[in-house]
């Protein structure tokens, strides 16, 4: 009778104990994923992917390139390029993961805009992203620099010269950051240490955060309706799998993360070995000359957009100078998407195509960053110039009109 009476308090306990761990698969509901949500949120993980191929090939570059402006050039072009065996590959792998990332990167963030995911308690989620990609920028420009090509050289002139804008500081901001008067031995070794250490450390930490910003609120799906995860998990544990509308983050959700990943890193090594140049400029395979000034000075593909945006502005106005107007004009674009979550004032989650305003304010926000990129790399002559300051000008009034515009669309919803 003893036998029995034991037997049955472990028989109650293990169903406790199931009970307990059936529960806590419940409400730890931010392991459930929305059922109704496209490829569009693998992108992330897609860039998780391509940054730790950023990180594996760095280090095998890292390993023959060489910091000085004497050497920078033939370290990369002779020695990586021709000498080492496979080399080649790994600096072609290293320069298409990065205009990838940037690719994923816009496509993310439109995403993002799209389908509201900056809103109601994600605005952490959003900035930490923004931050994110201004990191990334920084990274990319940096690297642009290290192979000592002209455009590698006098891409640094321009950028850096852009600090001599700042009021008051200005000046002796550009020689700190230069390390010299000019863009000399002292810029590469800093920026050469901003690539492979500061930066890409600061990247990964600011990953986490944004990753773990994610379990705050709920992943908002592309009707952009608030799910009560609880029922909807609950659905999904007792059977009910067709009628939840939500999904295990494993093994179902990350599943369809690893089919998207497949189809990234197909894409990823066609471009490496049969498209490798789009990610490459001609003019950077000469080796920098301080005396001989390229035609036409532009940056990275991904950064033509608010290139753009700085030079579309050529004439001055009410007494402001050309250069100025540009300066500032640039310095908006760069932080006007960390700003959208504040700008945007309607308090609904949904997508763009319920809110008949905001729909037309993403398509044309989309076409006009196609047009400044399109004419960033353009050389800014005759009707060109004039195409660009519309593009630049048109880009910063869908800003200033954003709060206006999503009002109207949050007073048409009630």
């Amino acid at each position: 009778m003893a036998e029995i009476t034991k037997a049955n308090g472990i028989g109650d306990w293990f169903d406790q104990r199931l009970a307990t761990k059936k529960l806590a698969k419940v409400m730890m509901t931010e392991y459930w994923i929305p059922k109704n949500i496209n490829f569009l949120w693998a992108m992330g993980v897609v860039l998780v992917v391509l940054f730790k191929i950023l990180i594996v090939t760095g280090i095998f570059l890292l390993m023959y390139y060489k910091p000085d402006v004497n050497s920078a050039f033939d370290s990369v072009n002779y020695t990586i390029m021709q000498e080492v065996e496979y080399g080649w590959l790994w600096r072609h792998m290293h320069g298409v993961a990065a205009s990838m990332v940037f690719l994923v990167i816009y496509i993310h963030m439109f995403a993002g805009i799209y389908y509201g995911s900056y809103k109601k308690g994600r605005e952490m989620i959003w900035l930490t992203g923004m931050a994110i990609f201004g990191l990334f920028s920084a990274e990319a420009f940096s690297g642009y620099m290290l192979p000592w090509g002209q455009m590698s050289y006098w891409a640094a002139q321009v950028i850096t010269n852009l600090f001599g804008g700042i009021p008051l500081i200005g000046d002796g901001l550009v020689i700190w950051i230069r390390g010299d008067y000019t863009v000399a031995d002292a810029t590469l070794t800093r920026f050469f240490m901003l690539h492979v250490f500061l930066l890409p450390l600061a990247i990964i930490l600011l990953i986490a955060v944004h990753f773990y910003s994610l379990r705050v609120p709920h992943v908002n799906n592309q009707d952009g309706e608030d799910l009560d995860f609880d029922k909807e998990s609950k659905k999904y544990l007792d059977g009910k799998k067709k009628e939840s509308k939500v999904v295990p983050f494993w093994p179902i959700f990350l599943a369809k993360d690893f089919f998207v990943v497949g189809i990234a890193m197909i894409v990823f090594f066609y471009l490496t070995f049969y498209h490798f140049n789009f990610a490459m400029d001609p003019i950077n395979f000469e080796p920098a000359n301080a005396m001989k000034t390229p035609a036409h000075i532009y940056p990275e593909w991904y950064f033509l957009w608010s290139y753009e945006v700085l030079r579309g502005f050529f004439f001055d106005i009410a007494g402001i100078s050309a250069m100025d107007i540009g300066l500032a004009a640039f310095g908006f674009a760069n932080v006007a998407f960390m700003l959208i979550p504040f700008l945007d004032r309607d308090p609904s989650v949904k997508p763009a195509h319920k809110r008949p305003y905001f729909k037309i304010w993403f398509w044309i926000l989309l076409i006009d960053m196609v047009v400044l990129t399109v004419y960033g790399k353009l050389p800014p002559l005759g009707i060109n110039t004039y195409i660009g300051f519309v593009a630049a000008l048109t880009f910063l009034v869908l800003f200033a009109a954003l709060p206006f515009i999503t009002k109207k669309d949050a007073g048409g919803a009630k």
